[in-house]
């Protein structure tokens, strides 16, 4: 008799349009999956999780108010996009205690289970997140990376601006949710070296030259395969995720065989099953130059045209974990 598939357990927040696609897909296969939020830790979800004298592996259950899920049972995790931890009912050193306390223990418990598929494995979407380690990695594999200085000192700036301007500033993990909850950005700018001041020295800043692109280009990739569209603005934005996203225009477009490659020796090289890449396109007639600019190892593509074609390769990837 064939075994019982595990469960597909999604870790993501209560409205993630991303997730929901993937989730839909399994719930189409009839896949046995449970969607939890890490962060409701509390009355909103209980965990008991046990190890040692005698059993080799975490053992146990996560029980939310609609759902009971066997630890033992899970053999795929879409670890997505859970929320912020939140202890707002505690004064904030108990908070920072109860915060470290549930990353380590419950996030820690998840991410240390023995037969499991992760996409992506939470401690590679961490060490992927960071900007040089990307850069770094992308120079590495292949790809075409622009001169790029992260500094905190003014002169660096101008004399890096003489010698690859015009340039952009880029943010590198983006802006801190207000006390309110409001989520902001600093999408990427160009910079006159002349307006940077002393205030550069309080901190980190990551400088590029600038790109003369014609498109933009987002590549997505799971396990393996590749979907891609060319992504051009009707203003020729620097950065397209800046304006309406209606009025952006998709075009699918062939990757390079050394692009694609590229990309799977990226993601191999950081333990991911999936990411989001962009690229610069500078296209003349009869080539496309491709310019890496970032992978996002937890990006969103569920607003492409391709995305039921993406959904259903993660559910593939996923639910192939899940015989394990």
């Amino acid at each position: 008799m064939p075994s019982t598939p595990g469960i597909v357990l999604v870790l993501t927040c209560e409205e993630d349009a991303t997730a929901n696609l993937v989730i839909a897909e399994l719930n189409a296969r009839g896949a046995r999956m449970a969607r939890v939020d890490t962060a409701d830790i509390g009355p909103g979800l209980s965990f008991a999780a046990h190890a040692g004298a005698g059993m080799p592996a975490w053992a146990g259950w996560l029980r939310t108010p609609s759902r009971h899920i066997p630890i033992e049972d899970v053999r795929s995790v879409y670890y997505r996009r859970p929320s912020l931890w939140r202890f707002n009912h505690l004064d904030p050193q108990a908070a920072e205690f109860a915060r470290a306390e549930a990353r380590h223990g419950l996030k820690g418990m998840l991410a240390a289970l023995p037969v499991c598929r992760y996409v992506n494995h939470p401690h590679s979407v961490d060490r992927a997140e960071v900007k040089p380690v990307q850069l770094q990695i992308a120079a590495d594999v292949g790809f075409e990376v622009p001169a790029t200085l992260i500094t905190n000192d003014r002169t660096a700036v101008a004399v890096f601006a003489a010698e690859h301007g015009p340039i952009v500033y880029k943010s590198m993990r983006g802006v801190p949710a207000a006390p309110g909850g409001q989520v902001g950005a600093i999408w990427a700018q160009r910079i006159d070296p002349a307006d940077v001041d002393d205030s550069l020295a309080v901190t980190a800043h990551l400088f590029q030259a600038e790109v003369p692109k014609t498109a933009d280009a987002r590549v997505t990739v799971v396990a393996g395969q590749v979907f891609a569209q060319k992504i051009t603005t009707p203003d020729g934005a620097l950065d397209w995720r800046r304006g309406d996203w209606d009025h952006l225009c998709h075009t699918p477009i062939d990757v390079p065989a050394a692009v694609a490659a590229a990309a799977r020796a990226y993601l191999d090289r950081l333990g991911l099953v999936f990411g989001c890449f962009d690229f610069a396109l500078q296209e003349t007639p009869g080539s496309v130059r491709w310019t890496f600019l970032e992978c996002n190892p937890n990006g969103q593509w569920g607003w492409l045209p391709d995305a039921p074609a993406i959904a259903a390769a993660f559910a593939d990837t996923l639910l192939e974990g899940s015989t394990t």
